[in-house]
């Protein structure tokens, strides 16, 4: 019998792609039916904008306009496309909701609830509260309220985010990016050996999958 197929995902909770990116794998995953190989996903830290403030008050098309130099016009015309494609997923994007902020505390909490066996719960929910909700992603009472909603400990998830717990493991987890020379997310390692950039269709991720799946196969 095989081992499960292992899935790393950098990835940051304020990027629309990796959203976009987590259902094209889901899709592709559930396109190879009764074909399907057992997988384990693990997502990874990533910090898209650093320089993004604690709380930014304004719309997303002020922030990318006034931070990224890019003209309104553009902007909207970037956003109503990434709307569009994110729709095709499946997903109902508000960015006139979204509430642009730091993402790091989000992270700490990712890996809280990775040692408890609940990161992908977590990190459906928290994808959720930016894009369709406007959560602020950065609070930690919101972040409990979070926590609780998939079912984690809100007094243990409130103790690991003050004391700073696993900071280090966000750092860690950038730093393995860097390493890798990850520079954009959503970044996929399959196997630990094949890697795959951006929210590409579903059949991407279904053809790696199963190529992944013979070449255990053939070794079994």
């Amino acid at each position: 019998m095989t081992s499960p197929i292992k899935i790393d995902i950098w990835s940051d909770i304020a990027c629309p792609w990796c959203y976009i990116g987590k259902r094209h794998l889901e899709a592709g995953i559930a396109a190879l039916g009764d074909e399907a190989p057992d997988v384990e996903i693990e997502y990874h830290s990533f910090e898209l904008s650093p320089d993004t403030p604690l709380d930014f008050e304004g719309s997303t098309v002020e922030y990318l306009a006034d931070r990224k130099g890019m003209p309104l016009e553009r902007v909207e015309q970037m956003l109503e496309h990434v709307t569009g494609v994110a729709a095709k997923a499946g997903l109902d994007y508000h960015f006139e909701k979204v509430a642009h902020t730091k993402t790091l505390k989000a992270h700490e909490l990712l890996h809280f609830a990775k040692a408890r066996g609940m990161q992908l719960e977590l990190k459906e929910r928290l994808l959720k509260a930016y894009f369709v909700e406007g959560g602020r992603v950065n609070r930690i009472d919101e972040l409990i309220g979070y926590a609780e909603e998939v079912g984690l400990d809100g007094d243990a998830a409130r103790e690991a985010l003050e004391s700073g717990r696993y900071a280090a493991d966000v750092q860690a987890d950038i730093a393995q990016a860097g390493a890798y020379g990850i520079n954009g997310v959503p970044f996929f390692v399959i196997d630990g050996k094949y890697g795959i950039s951006g929210a590409q269709p579903a059949e991407v991720f279904s053809q790696a999958i199963a190529q992944v799946a013979g070449e255990q196969g053939a070794a079994a």
